[in-house]
């Protein structure tokens, strides 16, 4: 067997893509699978091949400028349409985005200040904007089956009684959400409070989103979709191929999503040089970490600051996937560093006060496990919008344990509208850079991860919570949540 063969069957099974052999998986997605039997899908005749890295500039998401404002509230229109953008040079792709652009634009809000995002739905299926790590009422949340329908209208409001954080914003209509992601519904929403600001962090120029994700192209430029990790070589950030950015010799805050359907990343610098987290999903870390390498899975952040200054002028730096990484998966991006310009930046050794910690009242399990077929489930069930999971009191604290029963299936784990602590993966305590506010944690194969979850929150309701390799929801993976007071 060719190195390259046992390469993509390795990532096939290791991430779920031997289950794509199924045809149930693409009845789910209304996508032809046009794969033979024996042949990856990646090798498929038809495919457009993976770009050349550090060909093209990484673009910054442009910042979505409030339509009007009073003294309490932001006002912005993102409607949800068709576009054609340039992925590949040369090549037009077909969209679908938020405001137009692929990614959608970053919207950028104050804690305690309302935003309200009015939205009009020109695609042809029903969609629902879900604001993940937001804490937001039920009405507001964007559930897999509050949709917009085709020419509809709807407001989102955000009160954003929460500390500052790197959210973002994504499609989440059921068995449609993977599809949406995947072709473009997605963007960033960068929430700031008092104390952050007074910190003396990078900021402006030099405080930037990097959404990684990867996707498969076909030879016309339209986007190859089906539920296979295997399939998708091309890695882009910022909606563009393993693109380079040139920086200035000074600090940098990088705000890292993971945007991928499923594909987990393991994240280091070239040289191994050092780097400082200095925060995660929901928040600020309580001091900051220092390390040479960052995990993330779909739908996880994390917020390094990078110093530049070390490296002389010409130097280029890559950053680089250790993870399941292909040939052509293991280049994210390339850092071109230029002249040294004044840096008045620092990190500070306190970064944020974490809400003190309640005993927990009760401890719960969770399973999530995958069949040949193709379905997701979540304690032996696939979720039903009418059925009740999992009700918990309003103001309790409690254990969740949450167990990956496949052995070569990975998944991740995200709670709407409520943050939570790790407290030990597998019986060993997480390090410091997964220790702060969560959302969504990484759950691989076999491991046992327990997390302490607070419901004093300011809502209660129905709520939601999956596994964020996102193709497992839509196929299944999630379950329905009640706060009740």
């Amino acid at each position: 067997m060719s190195t390259s063969r046992r390469e993509l069957l390795k990532l096939a099974v290791a991430t779920g893509g031997a289950l794509t052999a199924s045809g149930l998986l693409v009845h789910r997605t209304s996508v032809a699978d046009d794969r033979g039997a024996a042949v990856p899908a990646a090798a498929t005749v038809g495919r457009a091949p993976v770009a050349t890295p550090f060909q093209v500039a990484m673009p910054v998401p442009r910042v979505l400028r409030p339509q009007w404002m009073s003294g309490t509230t932001d006002y912005y229109s993102l409607p949800v349409k068709e576009a054609s953008v340039e992925i590949l040079p040369g090549l037009s792709t077909p969209v679908l985005t938020y405001g137009g652009t692929f990614p959608g634009p970053t919207i950028k809000a104050r804690s305690r200040r309302r935003t309200v995002v009015s939205q009009r739905n020109h695609t042809p299926n029903g969609t629902s904007m879900h604001l993940h790590g937001a804490v937001t009422d039920p009405e507001n949340d964007g559930g897999p089956m509050d949709l917009i329908a085709t020419g509809a209208d709807r407001k989102y409001t955000y009160l954003n009684p929460q500390v500052a954080a790197t959210l973002w914003y994504h499609d989440h209509a059921h068995h449609k959400e993977a599809e949406h992601v995947y072709r473009g519904m997605a963007g960033v929403y960068q929430l700031t409070d008092a104390n952050e600001e007074s910190l003396p962090l990078p900021r402006g120029a030099y405080d930037v989103p990097i959404v990684i994700r990867d996707i498969a192209l076909n030879e016309d430029g339209t986007l190859f979709f089906d539920h296979a990790f295997f399939t998708r070589q091309q890695i882009l950030v910022n909606g563009k191929p393993q693109p380079y950015f040139k920086v200035d010799a000074r600090k940098y805050r990088l705000r890292v999503i993971n945007g991928s359907n499923l594909r987990p990343f393991d994240l280091k610098l070239s040289d191994g040089g050092e780097f400082v987290q200095i925060a995660s999903d929901r928040g600020l870390l309580p001091a900051p970490y220092t390390t040479s390498r960052l995990p993330l899975s779909p739908g996880e952040r994390a917020d390094i600051i990078v110093d530049f200054s070390r490296y002389a002028a010409g130097t280029s730096v890559v950053l680089e996937n250790t993870l399941l990484a292909s040939p052509t998966t293991k280049e994210i991006m390339r850092f071109d560093v230029g002249r040294k310009v004044p840096d008045f930046s620092s990190v500070p050794a306190r970064l944020a006060q974490l809400p003190a910690t309640e005993e927990p009242v009760n401890t719960r399990t969770f399973e999530m496990k995958m069949d040949a077929a193709g379905t997701g489930y979540m304690n032996g069930k696939v979720w039903d919008e009418n059925r009740v999971d999992t009700t918990v009191r309003w103001g309790d604290t409690e254990i969740w344990e949450i167990k990956n029963l496949d052995p070569q299936v990975p998944h991740n784990f995200h709670i709407h509208l409520v943050d939570f602590r790790v407290l030990d993966i597998n019986g060993v305590p997480p390090v410091p850079g997964e220790a702060g506010l969560k959302d969504t944690v990484r759950v691989m194969p076999g491991q046992t991860v327990r997390i302490l979850v607070s419901f004093r929150t300011p809502y209660a309701g129905r709520y939601y919570y999956h596994c964020h390799l996102i193709d497992h929801s839509a196929m299944g993976m999630m379950a329905n949540l009640d706060i009740v007071r």
